[in-house]
């Protein structure tokens, strides 16, 4: 007779528990977690306050700090890392002309602040042309330009003459000091220009605050780029269906781009952006249309992160029970002094967890009307650590963290902002999608978000 040694147990295979084991008969266990970080939360959230260095306060040797704070190398670095490994008699790039070094690193520092004026300067003017921001003639000069070259295509090989014809023409003797050509003696020359700046002077340390400004531009730049990297290198299962859509738009583009009319399709996308920056636009066109498709976009941008956050799920979350648990954000607004900041906007006041009263609701709350189910134990206290009282068999999602209520469900049909903030009087009543005119002409304003974070429940074996 033939015995069965063992069963091979499918890979698809779902695990049956015992259907009479009692649930609840232990104390539920204490889950701890951390407070949500709306400043690393896919909406917009309240920064803190810092004091930024002003580049006519000069520091001492700032180079050298920088460079030994932010280069911290290790003993057994090669000279060469992007080279190490590679064959011998291999082209050398530029990136790897000179070995790396501490000095080397320090010198070319120092000499690209302080040769870096003219590339900031370059950046600034192009900022005023784009957004408006030395008057509507300026801009339209350059528009008005930019159509004739649209028109004139051809006049597109003339550029660099006329840029070296402007620059001469600024530089000229005559035009710098208001005089005319006939005044000026024959052979006239000037001093050369400096070519850099000082160390240490304001225009350094303003070219070191623009490297900064860069600095932290090409990061942000770089973090929002980084998550769409798994959907093109075949990380994510929907790297297959980007690839047929791309596809299939590409094959159907092909005789759209031959109907197109070139010279009216370069006018209309370069013309874009100006229309997009204009006051008017950022003003009162944009808030108008966002105000009437808020609720359609907050709800679209939760479907998408929603769908960010299935993608990453494992086998074992989806073959299981998932539900959300909440927490609420509280703030309250005090008015501050009045005028107008440097950048233009009017400073009417702050919104800080700072600001609660006395006796108010706590900062972070677990109640859905802000006082009730803060604790079990009843001190109403939630710190920078937070304690929930899971049921056996319930875990935090691993792969996700908390995630901003971007709809409103919780307060139809009111809604919230595009960071889901809900907005009420100094007595946390009458909820509105914007904070109102009256409340700040009263002195107080009150705001609250709520935040949720999946669980899912995975029984323990029964043996």
């Amino acid at each position: 007779m033939a015995t069965l040694d063992y069963v091979e147990v499918p890979s698809y295979a779902t695990q049956l528990y015992s259907a009479g084991a009692q649930r609840g008969i232990r104390p539920a266990p204490k889950v701890v977690t951390s407070l949500p970080r709306p400043e690393h939360s896919p909406v917009r959230g309240s920064s803190p306050t810092t004091q930024p260095m002003s580049p006519s306060k000069a520091g001492s040797n700032l180079t050298s700090i920088l460079l030994a704070s932010a280069l911290q190398l290790p003993a057994n670095t090669p000279p060469t890392p992007q080279t190490s490994g590679a064959k011998k008699g291999a082209a050398r790039l530029l990136s790897t002309r000179d070995p790396l070094s501490i000095p080397i690193t320090t010198t070319n520092f120092r000499r690209f602040v302080a040769k870096s004026g003219p590339v900031f300067w370059l950046q600034d003017r192009i900022e005023e042309i784009i957004l408006w921001k030395r008057g509507w003639k300026y801009t339209l000069v350059w528009m008005a330009a930019y159509a004739f070259l649209c028109y004139f295509p051809r006049l597109i090989f003339l550029i660099p003459h006329t840029v070296m014809l402007s620059v001469l023409l600024a530089m000229h003797p005559a035009i710098r000091k208001g005089e005319s050509l006939d005044a000026l003696p024959s052979k006239t020359t000037q001093s050369a220009p400096p070519t850099q700046t000082s160390e240490g002077s304001a225009d350094w340390l303003a070219n070191l605050q623009a490297i900064q400004n860069l600095m932290g531009i090409v990061s942000d730049a770089h973090d929002w780029a980084a998550k769409f990297v798994p959907y093109l290198t075949y990380s994510s299962p929907y790297t297959g269906i980007l690839l047929s859509v791309v596809l299939a738009t590409f094959i159907l583009m092909i005789p759209v781009v031959n109907m197109l009319p070139m010279r009216a399709t370069c006018l209309v996308l370069g013309l874009l952006p100006f229309c997009i920056t204009h006051p008017f636009s950022q003003h009162t066109l944009v808030p108008t249309l966002q105000s009437g498709f808020r609720p359609m976009l907050n709800a679209l941008r939760f479907r998408a992160l929603r769908i960010a956050d299935d993608d990453s799920l494992e086998d074992k979350h989806w073959r299981t029970e998932l539900r959300d648990v909440e927490l609420w954000e509280n703030e309250r607004w005090t008015p501050g002094p009045g005028g107008i900041s440097e950048e233009g906007t009017r400073t009417e006041g702050t919104w800080s967890k700072a600001n609660l009263k006395p006796g108010d609701r706590k900062a972070w709350t677990r109640g859905r009307d802000g006082w009730s189910g803060i604790s079990d134990d009843g001190t109403g206290e939630v710190s920078s650590n937070l304690t929930f009282s899971l049921g056996t068999g319930w875990f935090f999602v691993e792969t996700e963290d908390w995630r901003a209520d971007l709809e409103g469900s919780w307060l139809a049909p009111c809604g919230t902002d595009e960071c889901g903030w809900v907005y009420t009087n100094d007595a946390w009543l009458i909820p509105h999608q914007y904070p109102q005119e009256e409340w700040k002409t009263f002195g107080g304003m009150t705001r609250r978000r709520r935040w949720t974070r999946r669980i899912y429940y995975l029984p323990p074996l029964i043996v």
